[in-house]
């Protein structure tokens, strides 16, 4: 997997650019990462695997934590 960087001005419509983004062809995804505050990455999984966990769904979270761990 190759990945892209762009660095963007604080008042961007970030939605917007994902939405914008999203239907380029050969995008499957767009995570956006706040250097500034890293731990609302954090705070945004920890809330995913809360949800996964409340909805019994252990097979995505596992899977989940399989990809994070393998991730290069």
């Amino acid at each position: 997997m190759k990945s892209l960087k762009i660095n963007i001005e604080e008042n961007t419509d970030v939605e917007k650019l994902k939405e914008l983004l999203l239907q380029v062809k050969g995008i499957n995804d767009i995570e956006i990462i706040d250097d500034e505050n890293p731990e609302s990455e954090l705070k945004k999984a920890f809330s995913k695997t809360k949800e996964q966990l409340k909805k019994g769904d252990y097979e995505t979270l596992v899977n989940d934590i399989f990809n994070i761990l393998i991730k290069k």
